[in-house]
């Protein structure tokens, strides 16, 4: 996961069950107008194939710690643009929780800070390819440019929100740290 134990605690973790509430709850409404188009088997099928891809990225994948972090490889450009937003962000939930329950326990903790980090840059490229991606464009027909605009959008998003969790629980003295957190991370 992305913020470990320690970096956010006490009483300001009440702000994370807010913000991990808003994502749970946006998360519900994209799956609801993904349910409008797609049959609920459609949906499951896409989110268990998401569930194994986060959880493939966060526990498989090479994962350096950097800084206020660990590094992690996340393709929710690539699930967002494949499987839909719904089941990217139900898959990126769910994939963080799977790795959490079996093999890091201790970041469970850190559940809610993890869940906004991840989820509202997803929600923040969703919004952005409906501007930048004609609704009929396939996949396959996208153009680098296209892509390596969300993937930054959505990296970049990734690593505002760990600067602000930091920043929130740590103050800013630590800044060097999400500097060099940032810079990796903005590299994968």
């Amino acid at each position: 996961m992305h913020i470990e134990p320690g970096i956010v605690d006490g009483a300001k973790m009440s702000l994370s069950y807010g913000t991990a509430a808003a994502a749970a709850g946006w998360s519900l409404k994209l799956a609801s107008d993904d349910l409008k188009d797609h049959n609920g088997v459609s949906f499951a099928l896409r989110t268990i194939i998401a569930v194994a891809i986060t959880f493939f990225c966060f526990e498989v994948l090479p994962h350096p710690p950097m800084g206020v972090s660990e590094v992690h490889m996340i393709v929710g450009t690539t699930m967002l643009l494949i499987l839909g937003v719904g089941p990217a962000a139900f898959g990126l939930a769910g994939g963080m929780a799977l790795q959490g329950m079996l093999f890091a326990p201790g970041d469970l903790l850190m559940y809610t800070v993890n869940l906004s980090t991840l989820l509202f840059p997803l929600f923040a490229i969703h919004e952005l390819a409906k501007r930048i991606i004609p609704a009929d464009k396939a996949y396959v027909d996208l153009g680098y440019s296209d892509v390596l605009k969300l993937s930054l959008a959505f990296q970049g998003g990734i690593v505002m929100w760990v600067a602000f969790w930091v920043f929130y629980g740590q103050g800013v003295a630590v800044w060097s740290d999400v500097a060099s957190f940032g810079a990796a991370y903005m590299l994968v």
